[in-house]
């Protein structure tokens, strides 16, 4: 179907969480109401996101620093293995790092979360087909999932969402304008985060 409309995509991975993963830590509170802040002048329509109570607790938090917006859930924007890649897909020199990341993904994790992933996809990518408004939308979600959509944009291979994290409450933005590939424009941004907030939840790799 032909766009009508440009959609921006908000995606944030929530904020830290603790270390059993049932609730945010004091910095991850902090992270998801000054994300909320960063986004007041963004004329947000929905806020979108995963089950868990880390996802759950960062858009409650985002959502009391706007106006007009019910948080509201998606299993799609939940935390999955996006596409379990076979060794022929991975580059020759990375394939057993990443197949021993993924080695412990379930049956039903390896069933599941393709089927969640090509929901995503469905529901919060390309142009707005059902109203001629530009549409932007929230999803506060986790890591795999941004970079599923990332790479999806960036028309990259199925397995190319593994090694690419982003920090706790940074923003990624994708544009989907009709008639037009989509736009990355920003990407794993903390400028709305102090210092000693930023890099949580990231890989050890050097910080700039």
């Amino acid at each position: 179907m032909t766009g009508t409309a440009t959609r921006y995509l908000y995606l944030a991975r929530h904020g830290e969480a603790s270390p059993d993963e049932s609730t945010l830590t004091d910095a991850g509170r902090r992270q998801a109401t000054l994300l909320g802040r960063r986004l007041r002048d963004v004329p947000l329509t929905a806020v979108h996101h995963g089950p868990l109570p880390r996802a759950q607790e960062t858009a409650r938090l985002v959502s009391d620093e706007l106006e007009g917006v019910t948080p509201r859930v998606s299993e799609s924007a939940g935390d999955y293995v996006p596409h379990m890649p076979e060794r022929a897909e991975l580059p020759a020199e990375s394939a057993d790092h990443y197949l021993g990341f993924l080695a412990g993904a379930t049956d039903e994790e390896r069933r599941r979360g393709p089927e969640l992933a090509r929901q995503a996809l469905r529901r919060f990518t390309g142009a707005v087909t059902d109203g001629a408004e530009d549409r932007h939308e929230l999803v506060v979600t986790h890591n795999f999932v941004i970079a599923w959509l990332v790479r999806d944009a960036m028309h990259a291979p199925k397995w190319r969402w593994l090694g690419l994290d982003h920090v706790n409450a940074a923003l990624t933005v994708i544009r989907y304008a009709p008639g037009r590939a989509a736009s990355v424009l920003l990407s794993n941004d903390m400028r709305h985060l102090p210092a000693e907030l930023r890099w949580t939840g990231f890989s050890s790799a050097p910080h700039l």
